[in-house]
């Protein structure tokens, strides 16, 4: 994973609303949403 990915997640998660963390991070939306969308579905097991 890059760095650089790591660290759009993290504000997501601290934002807690991925179009706030896109205006943080100086950022359009759907660019903070694609690496957030695989970052996702990687990880993320459902029960």
């Amino acid at each position: 994973m890059e760095l650089r990915v790591l660290r759009y997640f993290v504000t997501i998660a601290r934002e807690e609303n991925i179009t706030k963390a896109a205006e943080k991070l100086n950022i359009t939306q759907p660019i903070l949403s694609r690496p957030h969308k695989k970052i996702f579905q990687k990880n993320v097991k459902y029960t």
